[in-house]
Parts: C-alpha cells; sequence; structure tokens
C-alpha cells in the first residue's frame, strides 16, 4: 500500500491558484525584492506572490496603474540585461472622459521605469500625447500594504494578527502602518512628485493636460520602513538610479568575464551573472547569495555553499563570504525546536515576524543533514582556489567542531553513515536537498522511517573528511589528525559501495531507512556520488550511463527520478522534476571520472533549456516531460526565478567540460583534457585572477582537441595542459 502524503505538511508551499502573471517581473537590491506583473503592477490576484517585499514581510501588496478608470493596455516590458532597471511600456485604449471629447486608442504612451535602491522602490511615470490635439485625462494608482509575512504568503496560516494602524495622509505622501504582534512597527512611506490632485488612504489620482507632443511626469518612491522611527527616502530617482548604477558596475567589474562564439549561449551567460549580482547581499560577515525569489530571498545554508561551490572559480570572494557567514552562526547546542546541535551549519535564517514570535522555528533553523558536511567541503575547495590559508585558520575551529558533528550526532547509531532525524513535528520531515515530504520512499512507494541515511550524504562527508585532512596537515595540526580523518574517508568509501550498491536496480540506493533497509528507488542521487569521489570508476561509469538513458534523461536534462519509478511524476517537486544545480553536480562528477563526453550531453540539454526561459533565466527546476521537437521545457508553477544555484549551473558546467581547476601555490591554471561541446566554437576567459596574477585566456574548439591561448598575463602564474 502507498503511502499517502499530506497536503498540510506544514511548510509546503499552497498553490491553490496559478501565480498572477508568468512572465512576472523581480528586482532584488541588498535584502529588499519585488515582483510584479508585466504591466508593472502589482495585483492582489492568483498566489498572491507580488509585492515589495523587505525583512520577509510584504510591504505593498498592491499596486495598479489606471487611466480613466481601465488598465492601459500593454505594449513591452523589459527588465535590463543587469537587472537594475525594469522598463514598462502601456499605451491607452479607447476612452470615453466624462464631459470630453474621446480619446481614440493610441494617442497617449504611458512609459514606467522601476528600481530597488536602499530599501525603497523608485519609480518614474512618464504620459505622452502622439495626438493632434489637446488632451486631458485622469491617472489613479490604487495602494494596499497588507504587512503579511512571506510564511502567510506561501499559505500559513495564523489564528491572530497584529493590527493596522490608522493611515496619514498627507499633500504629498500616504504612509500605511501595522503594529505586529512582535511590536515592531512596520510602514510603508508613498511619496510623490508632483503632489497628487487627490490623495486617499488607497488611491491617488493626477489630473494631466497635454499638449500635442507634450509629456508629464511623476515620481513615486515606496519607502519600506522598519520600527518606531519615520524616515524619507534618502535621495530621489534620478539619485537612485545613479547610485543603482555605479554599483552594480562595481560589482560586474570585479569579476572574470566569459564570452563566446555562441550569442545566445552568451545571453545565457550574462543573466546567470546578473542574476547572481543581484541575488547577493552584503552581510557583515561578507557577501551571500541570498537563494531565490520569491519564496527563498534569505540566507540558506545548503543553497549558499553549493552557489559559491559553482561560481568559485569565477568570484572565490562569494565562498569566502559564505564561509564566514554560516562558521559566524553555527550551532552551539542542542535546541530540539530548531532541530540544533553543537558543529551544525545552518539550513535558513529568517527575519519577519513569525520568526520573531517563533511561530515558525526558521528565525535560525538547523534541520539540514548536508550543509555541514557541504561547508567542509567549500572550505577545501576555497583553500584549492585560493591559497588563503589565514582565513581557514580563522575558521578552523567551526571546521574542527563541524567534524564533530559528523561523527557525534551526524552518525547517531556508530553503523559510520550520516542520518537524519527530525526532533519535532514542527521540523522539516526531509533535510537532504530533496526535501519534499515524499522525496525518500520504497520500491513499492512507501515512505522511507527515519533516521534515514541518504546517499548523497555519505559522499559529501567523504569529501568533508578528506578536505579537512589536507588543511589539517597545513595548518600544522598532528599528523595522527589528518591519518584518522583520510583512514575514515577509505572506510567510509569501502562500506558505502558496499551498503549502498543496489544490483537490482543497477546504482546506488537513495537511502538506508530507519532499519538500515535499502531504499531500492533510482534517482539523480547517485550522481552526486560521482561528484565527491566516492564511487569507484566501474560503478561510476554505470551511475553515468544509467542517468543518460531515456528513463532519466528527457533531452532537457537529468530527472531527479526516472520515468519507471512509481512515485515518478514530472511535476512534483523533487519526484520526476529536473533541477539544473543538481544536472551541473552530477556533470561536474562525470568529467572527474573521465566522461566529459556524457559531461557535455547533459551541459548541451541546460543549453537549450536557456533558449527558452524568459530573459534566459535559469529557474529553480522545471517539469521533467520529455522534449518534444520545437517546443520547450515546461515550467515549473512555483518556482524560485532567479535561483542562486540555478544561476551558477552555467559557470560548473564550463569548468566541468575545460577540466579547470586551480593551484595556487605555484601558482598554476590547470585544464585536464578540456573538451567544448559544439555549440561553443570559441570561449574568451578575461580576468581569470589566481594568487594576484589575472590572466586572458582564448580558447578554440578542434577536431580532436582544445587550444588554450593566454592572451595577456599579469603577474606570476602558469597556464598549464594537464593529462
Amino acid at each position: 500500500m502507498v503511502e499517502k502524503v499530506k497536503l498540510g505538511e506544514k511548510w509546503y508551499i499552497l498553490a491553490t491558484e496559478s501565480p498572477a502573471d508568468e512572465s512576472r517581473r523581480v528586482l532584488k537590491h541588498d535584502k529588499t525584492f519585488a515582483l510584479f506583473d508585466r504591466f508593472g503592477d502589482i495585483e492582489a490576484v492568483g498566489l498572491g506572490e507580488e509585492g515589495i517585499y523587505h525583512g520577509d514581510t510584504s510591504f505593498l501588496s498592491q499596486q495598479e496603474l489606471q487611466i480613466e478608470g481601465v488598465r492601459p493596455m500593454f505594449l513591452n516590458s523589459t527588465v535590463k540585461d543587469d537587472n537594475g532597471l525594469f522598463i514598462i511600456e502601456l499605451m491607452n485604449p479607447d476612452l470615453h472622459p466624462e464631459g470630453q471629447e474621446p480619446i481614440a486608442k493610441g494617442l497617449l504612451h504611458i512609459f514606467r521605469a522601476k528600481l530597488l535602491w536602499n530599501n525603497a522602490c523608485y519609480e518614474h511615470l512618464r504620459i505622452v500625447n502622439f495626438g493632434l490635439d489637446t488632451t486631458r485625462t485622469t491617472l489613479s494608482i490604487d495602494f494596499g500594504a497588507d504587512f503579511k509575512d512571506i510564511f502567510e504568503v506561501r499559505g500559513f496560516h495564523r489564528e491572530r494578527r497584529g493590527e493596522y494602524m490608522q493611515p496619514r495622509i498627507g499633500a504629498d505622501e500616504l504612509v500605511l502602518g501595522y503594529r505586529g504582534l512582535d511590536d515592531v512597527v512596520r510602514r510603508t512611506r508613498i511619496s510623490f512628485d508632483p503632489a497628487p490632485d487627490r490623495l486617499s488612504d488607497s488611491r491617488a489620482e493626477f489630473q494631466v493636460e497635454l499638449a500635442p507632443k507634450g509629456e508629464a511626469h511623476i515620481y513615486l518612491t515606496i519607502g519600506c520602513e522598519l520600527g518606531e522611527t519615520a524616515s524619507k527616502a534618502p535621495t530621489d530617482y534620478f539619485g537612485a538610479f545613479t547610485q543603482l548604477n555605479e554599483s552594480i558596475g562595481r560589482e560586474m567589474k570585479s569579476r572574470c568575464k566569459i564570452h563566446t562564439s555562441d550569442p545566445l549561449f552568451n545571453s545565457w551567460i550574462d543573466r546567470s551573472t546578473s542574476d547572481l549580482v543581484m541575488l547577493t547581499t552584503p552581510l557583515k560577515e561578507g557577501p551571500y547569495p541570498y537563494a531565490g525569489v520569491p519564496w527563498y530571498s534569505t540566507t540558506f545554508g545548503r543553497d549558499g555553499i553549493l552557489t559559491a561551490r559553482e561560481y568559485l572559480w569565477i568570484d572565490p570572494g562569494l565562498a569566502r563570504g559564505v564561509l564566514a557567514f554560516l562558521a559566524a552562526n553555527q550551532a552551539t547546542s542542542v535546541d530540539p525546536e530548531r532541530d540544533a546541535e553543537p558543529g551544525k551549519i545552518l539550513h535558513e535564517a529568517r527575519t519577519g515576524e513569525l520568526a520573531d514570535l517563533n511561530e515558525i522555528p526558521f528565525r535560525h533553523y538547523y534541520g539540514t543533514v548536508d550543509a555541514t558536511p557541504l561547508f567542509i567541503g567549500l572550505a577545501g575547495a576555497y583553500y584549492e582556489r585560493t591559497g588563503d590559508l589565514a582565513f581557514i585558520r580563522g575558521i578552523w575551529s567551526s571546521i574542527r567542531n563541524a567534524l564533530e558533528w559528523i561523527d557525534r550526532f551526524g552518525d547517531r547509531d556508530g553503523d559510520g553513515f550520516v542520518e537524519f532525524a527530525r526532533y519535532t513535528e514542527s521540523g522539516l520531515a526531509q533535510q537532504g536537498w530533496k526535501d519534499s515530504p515524499d522525496s525518500v520512499f520504497h520500491q513499492d512507494g512507501r515512505l522511507a522511517d527515519a533516521p534515514i541515511a541518504l546517499c548523497e550524504v555519505q559522499g559529501y562527508v567523504y569529501e568533508a573528511k578528506l578536505q579537512a585532512a589536507k588543511l589539517g596537515r597545513l595548518l600544522g595540526e598532528p599528523p595522527a589528525f589528518a591519518d584518522e580523518l583520510e583512514e575514515a574517508a577509505a572506510r567510509l568509501k569501502r562500506r558505502f559501495n558496499d551498503v549502498f550498491w543496489c544490483e537490482e536496480i543497477g546504482t546506488y540506493a537513495i537511502a538506508l531507512d530507519g532499519e538500515k533497509k535499502q531504499c531500492k528507488v533510482r534517482s539523480s542521487n547517485a550522481g552526486h556520488a560521482l561528484w565527491t569521489g566516492i564511487a569507484t570508476q566501474e560503478r561510476a561509469e554505470q551511475v553515468a550511463r544509467q542517468l543518460l538513458g531515456e528513463d532519466f534523461f528527457c533531452g532537457w536534462g537529468i530527472r531527479t527520478i526516472p520515468e519507471k519509478e512509481v512515485r515518478y511524476n514530472p511535476m512534483a517537486y523533487h519526484n520526476g522534476s529536473i533541477w539544473p544545480h543538481d544536472n551541473a553536480l552530477i556533470a561536474d562528477g562525470m568529467a572527474r571520472y573521465g566522461l566529459t563526453g556524457e559531461a557535455m550531453k547533459v551541459f548541451a540539454g541546460m543549453r537549450d533549456v536557456s533558449l527558452y526561459m524568459d530573459q534566459h533565466r535559469m529557474p529553480e527546476l522545471f517539469c521533467g516531460f520529455d522534449k518534444r521537437p520545437d517546443e520547450g521545457p515546461t515550467l515549473y508553477p512555483v518556482a524560485c526565478s532567479p535561483q542562486a544555484w540555478a544561476a551558477a549551473t552555467v559557470f560548473y558546467l564550463l569548468q566541468a567540460c575545460l577540466g579547470l581547476s586551480f593551484d595556487p601555490e605555484k601558482p598554476q591554471i590547470r585544464f585536464r583534457n578540456p573538451q567544448l561541446p559544439p555549440f561553443l566554437d570559441r570561449v574568451e576567459i578575461r580576468d581569470l585572477a589566481i594568487n594576484g596574477a589575472t590572466v586572458d585566456l582564448m580558447l578554440q574548439r578542434y577536431p580532436n582537441n582544445v587550444g588554450i591561448n593566454v592572451m595577456r598575463k599579469e603577474g606570476r602564474a602558469e597556464v598549464v595542459a594537464v593529462a
């Protein structure tokens, strides 16, 4: 009998309706993000996810522009390539103003431009009369602020809420407020220039008179304020526009740059770069990539680590920021409500009203089994990229504590494998990266009982112990410390291949359940055993062949589980869908075992996906339906887009195929049997930095190899092709 999963699993994202607009536009700056429809509006329909958010709270839940009481007609909208500015173009429909001559459609052009800067949304609204006569019309904007926590927007039900404050209406300003049950005042301050002709607590109206070819301009600033102290936005629209452009320019300039012979591939690269710049938030410990908009726009341990790992060769500073933040927020005690244990690495941190009141456990929540070994793995990879031993020394105590967690709390029964089980019903039932409640099951569809030992997690632990051994030697730890870690890793590899390999399904079982029985399910999790190196060569080749078979590989990418598994559903979050970051890790694992041709097949599938995605933006996931001629992939309706580890996918896929690695001590940039897929004839890499040196490289694909040309070199560094 197949066990059913309750929709009421507490942290499930409810999808009772379709999203309001599948072509929604996203802006983010620091800890503020906004979702608009293609008209530039915020409509309280569909899932209700559109809005301006700050600190996990919706500060604006409605903004609708009308002309003469009706919605303008849509012409075009786009977010600029650097993600800084959202541009919308509209025109009037046929209008019949009371007491005036009709206005034929298309005489009035309405231009909107929106940007985010320092906790505020700035908007420029311009209306131009292309008619031959003077025109008088009324523009109105409806506003609303429900101050819902992001978890309420996701479907979480509360018995009580705080109180809405009396709106304050001035000549050119509207202030909407809410005092939460946490006694924190949250205000939305909407300022206008010029002042509206009429202003209420929900609408601003402007009477506009336009001579032929005349134009009028309206500026709005929507500020998000926390606490009792009122404040005005520190600048105007043009000041914010200038400062934002300068900030984005600095960030883009500081990164390694990639340009190829394929313009469409370049669009994917450029959008991914811009998305990572936008999602990265400066914290006191350093830059941190927020996981994704809208549902995960905060610090996530696993997501931050894997994003930084994929992007490491481009910008190692991101990994440094992730490691520093996670070290500073490592658990120090047992706290069952937060699934916290000493040495454990953070799963997610939230800052809204529900987190402040502990109505949700996610203020600092540690219910992830994999972030802790992945943290150590990232530390080792960061050193291999940078040689920054001083920084590693600064977080060494956190690495030691993470190692202790693996052996003491991760492996509670001492069987050599790391398992998980939540402490309370409020915690996440599944604590691997596939964390939907039905993601780990047996061959007949029964859900696995905890404690659960996931296939991929054992590989993460294997890599963590090897990396920690290497770092320990560099830091002068006693030789026995590193020797013991290496011996433990070798034992784990032998035992993993003995216990997790399942001849019946021809791959590694997805997990062991609480009775140490194999969950005999084929899954993409097995591909992570290649990524970490815990698989044997023979079995790695067998896993790779299976993952690229028709049952798994749909043409766009590798499904999370294949078609023949009992819980397969191409529209399920983790049971048949396709995740770009999952595919990137698997491709890197294939290349690790010399299967670069197989990795390029994954690369080609992901490149084809990017051609069909809006703005060439790779989403969190998409549905796993078979690729059909002249059709694009099927979108997943509540996927985050942008999502950090999906944005970083393209860089890791390219690195995998090039066999690119670094030795900062020599220093060397190394290419091991580099290959390029058929859609890339040339790849130019500029400002690739290592140990104070920078190089510009040109890689050219030939019939039997890839040529590597050094176009510029500053400082001491070698470029080496490794057999």
